[in-house]
């Protein structure tokens, strides 16, 4: 029996609202289609950054398992409070999928502690993501690579930590390679980057993105165990007293 997994989708959901040629690719708003495409069972909740506290009150948040988060041009306007309350339950224990343009967001940059900075250069390249971690669960019924006919290129250097496990490096064909599928721990949850998913782009209908991020969202959901006690602990065991 599959696990059920409760999922918010996050997406600033200015782009769509702004640009033609945004809005002709999804209609509905980018977090639409990523909710469309995620093969898991649980609540699904859509929250924007118009909605009052984001979409991300503390009753949604502390019910969800693991959270998506895609923003862009807006990345300024989340609030403080709400980026501390989001990675205050990162910490114990609900996963986060931080998708594309992300990676330059409040709360991912605070989880990394770094600038999570890049090289980049809209062209309409073709993007090859490449498998580099083929046992791990989030290429799970992937190939060996992903290919995207047109994409925004990322480039490295990176700047974000050391990921605990690459599972895809991309290679676009103006030469550049990036590190496009990163996981993380962070406290008692697991973060994943996923790069492509540039807004002019229908990244969010391949078959094959759909399923890393459906994969990811199961890889990322909570374990079923109590949150860790800290501070002053009494002995589990009698102490001898020393002399």
């Amino acid at each position: 029996m599959s696990q059920s997994i409760n999922v918010t989708v996050w997406n600033e959901h200015r782009h769509e609202k702004v640009n033609e040629v945004v809005a002709s690719v999804y209609p509905q708003g980018m977090h639409t289609a990523i909710a469309e495409g995620l093969d898991t069972t649980g609540k699904i909740t859509i929250a924007t950054l118009d909605d009052e506290e984001h979409g991300l009150s503390e009753e949604v948040l502390n019910n969800t398992d693991v959270l998506i988060w895609w923003g862009h041009m807006a990345h300024d306007e989340v609030q403080d409070e709400i980026v501390e309350r989001v990675q205050q339950r990162v910490l114990k224990g609900m996963g986060l999928i931080v998708l594309h343009s992300g990676h330059f967001s409040k709360i991912f940059k605070k989880l990394m502690g770094t600038s999570c900075d890049l090289k980049w250069r809209e062209a309409d390249e073709k993007e090859r993501i490449w498998v580099v971690n083929p046992a791990h669960p989030i290429a799970d019924g992937i190939g060996e690579y992903i290919e995207l006919p047109q994409e925004e290129m990322y480039g490295e250097h990176f700047d974000i930590p050391q990921p605990d496990e690459l599972v895809m490096v991309s290679w676009f064909e103006g030469g550049e390679v990036f590190r496009s599928g990163c996981c993380f721990t962070r406290g008692s949850g697991k973060i994943f980057y996923f790069r492509p998913g540039h807004e002019t782009y229908p990244t969010y209908y391949n078959p094959q993105v759909r399923k890393v991020i459906s994969n990811a969202v199961k890889w990322a959901a909570p374990v079923d165990r109590e949150y860790p006690k800290y501070g002053n602990a009494q002995p589990l065991e009698i102490i001898k007293e020393k002399h």
